[in-house]
């Protein structure tokens, strides 16, 4: 797809005007919102890490669905532009000095939700897209397993593919209960969807 054709579908995308419309920053919000409303992620949750933020539509849902006091850690290493309540983290999260700041900004909490709708940069070469999609998940859920609490949630996206049945299979013996869902706000010809986990086993 040219960015012609990308610009011309955005424009002309219901729920890119409904995100505009309403302030959410992408249209990616309305996924989170409809995971949230299945499976109710962010209930009872203190503490909550957004990998890949930006540009923070993700972040936005988090800090609008949990109490003043709950924590929202945005991870980016693109700059985001503020987000009131939310602490934005500008680095890669598998580094030593990030890693710190979210070591010393949690001060012995786990993490309650681990949310990540990172994507790669599409060459369109389908099948090197793919793999480093799958890593972006592969990363995100290293993150998870190292942070989560033991009643956390994990929610991922990735692209039905290779690679996809493995790393399902990896979620399975991690976590208690795994869903796979396609949000009503995914494109219809994507082969995006979400994978949402809870209870570390």
């Amino acid at each position: 797809m040219s960015s012609q054709q990308w610009k011309q579908r955005q424009r002309n995308d219901p729920w890119v005007k409904k995100a505009h419309a309403e302030g959410w920053r992408a249209r990616a919000a309305f996924k989170l919102l409809e995971l949230d409303r299945q499976a109710g992620l962010f209930a009872g949750a203190k503490v909550v890490v957004d990998l890949g933020a930006a540009p923070g539509s993700w972040s936005q849902v988090a800090r609008q669905q949990l109490p003043p006091e709950a924590l929202v850690i945005a991870f980016d290493i693109l700059p985001m532009a503020p987000i009131e309540g939310v602490e934005v983290i500008e680095g890669d999260f598998r580094e030593d000095e990030p890693l710190a700041m979210l070591e010393q900004r949690l001060d012995g909490a786990r993490v309650d939700l681990v949310m990540s709708d990172m994507a790669p940069n599409l060459s369109g070469i389908a099948a090197s897209d793919q793999a480093r999609s799958m890593y972006l998940a592969e990363l995100a859920l290293a993150f998870a397993l190292a942070w989560l609490s033991e009643t956390g949630r994990f929610v991922v996206k990735v692209f039905q593919g290779e690679g996809f049945d493995g790393f399902l299979a990896q979620l399975r013996q991690h976590f208690a209960e795994v869903k796979v869902r396609k949000p009503e706000a995914s494109r219809a010809d994507s082969r995006e969807v979400y994978l949402v986990a809870r209870h570390l086993k």
